[in-house]
């Protein structure tokens, strides 16, 4: 028997996103993954044993440019939004939600996950991490709500690729890291861990997990070419 194709990460705009169905399904997970992936952050940065990738980006760009964590951490995520414009990916309530609620869930969870002694436990931290920022990060994408900043930029680099999440996802997150130690970011071995491994748990995780969704209907040749509120929702798609 055929292995059944896994369920195809669709490029919606934001109003095919919310008319795509299934929202009782889809907003809860989105909602959920997000603060599992805010509390998956907590952990690895309780663990003390390296930032994450892009964290590491940051703390570089703060020694270079002297400028608070928050405000690296915005225009990092402007800059990587500009890179989505040749990738024609499209932002959604998830790339809204993204900007907002990680940063939130992952305080909340700094203040109650307790910090852990030796490093044996720290090591127990950087594994159940690397984890669940697999599974969370993979959950909220498979929403299909649009994607973070970070995530949008490896969805699209896998559509227009043809490359799995584990090449994708590995490769961002190395060179991000590579950046950031140029820059004088701080790294450590949960940094190399979460690097090599990042993109295979999100590549393990994300088929699993992805809402599986039919594409928008596409106009018939009628409403290409005749009038009516079909043929003028749609103009942006008459190239």
């Amino acid at each position: 028997m055929a292995r059944k194709p896994p369920p195809a990460l669709l490029n919606m705009n934001p109003i095919n996103q919310l008319r795509a169905g299934k929202l009782a399904l889809r907003l809860p997970q989105l909602f959920i993954g997000l603060a599992g992936f805010g509390f998956s952050v907590a952990i690895f940065i309780k663990a003390g044993l390296g930032a994450m990738s892009w964290d590491v980006l940051t703390l570089g760009l703060m020694k270079q440019f002297g400028l608070s964590y928050g405000l690296i951490t915005i225009v990092t995520s402007m800059i990587v939004l500009l890179l989505w414009i040749p990738l024609r990916e499209m932002p959604g309530l998830g790339t809204i939600a993204n900007a907002f609620l990680i940063g939130i869930f992952g305080d909340l969870s700094l203040r109650i996950i307790p910090d852990p002694t030796g490093l044996p436990l720290q090591i127990v931290y950087v594994i159940v991490g690397l984890i669940l920022f697999g599974f969370f990060d993979a959950l909220y994408i498979g929403a299909q709500f649009g994607s973070g900043p970070r995530d949008g930029l490896m969805t699209g680099l896998m559509r227009i690729t043809g490359l799995s999440a584990t090449v994708v996802r590995t490769a961002l997150e190395v060179t991000v890291v590579v950046i950031g130690i140029a820059a004088g970011g701080e790294f450590g071995p949960g940094t190399i861990a979460l690097s090599l491994l990042a993109g295979p748990c999100v590549g393990f995780f994300l088929p699993r997990v992805t809402v599986p969704l039919l594409p928008p209907a596409e106009p018939d040749a009628g409403t290409r070419q005749g009038s009516g509120p079909a043929a003028s929702n749609r103009g942006d798609e008459l190239d």
